[in-house]
């Protein structure tokens, strides 16, 4: 990921708050390569605007820029907290990581949750009873999301394969979209923001279908249940675009 002085300040990301008005609102879950820049904050954001929300990475390894392009720090998923990782840096070269906005990003991490997590190592549909002092966690806690938003094309591509090779065991409809976001803290920010404005555009149009074909029958999930809803996706999609030029996205309908 690129790196830019005095970015990802927690108190920027403060900006996304929004009152919760209460009510039905769609479950998601965030995804970047490494779980620390772009679905962090969309993470974060989608918290702060009351949304249940998870996150997650696809790289093999955590990867974070070191002090040559040649020598990044690496970490394993699943094993290492944010915290680890801010004290180890913070111990290695402070200076520098204060500089390239590492700390910041990883100090706002530490606040949204424990550490970073492995896509391809979920069990989707497990309680994930271990996560109660997650921001989202309210809501998410029965590990299955309505919607997916991962952060590069790459991800989109992990995630369908992944969806696929697991062969569907829930019978889920799950929406995928992926929004190109530049891995740098700048454009992170505008990506979060973008995040939460999709965000209230699906959970209205779900609101209005779940009215009209009842609140027990749409939170089961069921094809049948969700299929007005699963339509309206692409023209919210398409109007939230317009919205956001600068962020192309993409969406499939895939299966848990």
């Amino acid at each position: 990921m690129e790196t830019a002085p005095g970015s990802a300040d927690p108190a920027q990301a403060q900006n996304g708050h929004q009152e919760d008005e209460g009510g039905f609102k769609l479950k998601f879950c965030t995804v970047c390569a490494s779980n620390q820049n772009r679905s962090m904050e969309g993470h974060l954001r989608l918290s702060l605007a009351h949304f249940p929300v998870i996150s997650f990475g696809t790289g093999s390894l955590v990867r974070l820029p070191g002090p040559t392009i040649t020598q990044p720090n690496i970490y394993k998923f699943n094993e290492t907290s944010y915290d680890s990782i801010y004290k180890e840096l913070e111990s290695k070269d402070r200076r520098l990581y204060t500089a390239n906005g590492l700390l910041n990003m990883i100090g706002r991490n530490r606040d949204v949750k424990t550490g970073p997590e492995r896509w391809q190592d979920w069990q989707i549909g497990m309680p994930r009873v271990k996560n109660v002092t997650d921001r989202g966690f309210e809501g998410s806690q029965g590990g299955v999301p309505d919607i997916v938003i991962t952060c590069e094309e790459r991800c989109w591509d992990a995630v369908i394969d992944d969806l696929l090779s697991r062969g569907s065991p829930l019978n889920r409809p799950v929406h995928v979209i992926n929004i190109d976001i530049k891995d740098n803290h700048e454009e992170a920010s505008v990506g979060g923001r973008g995040m939460v404005d999709l965000a209230n555009s699906l959970n209205t149009a779900a609101v209005e279908e779940r009215e009209k074909m009842g609140a027990g029958a749409f939170d089961s999930g069921s094809v049948a249940a969700r299929s007005s809803f699963d339509e309206r996706v692409p023209d919210v999609l398409a109007e939230w675009q317009e919205r956001w030029p600068n962020l192309p996205a993409t969406w499939t309908l895939a299966w848990f």
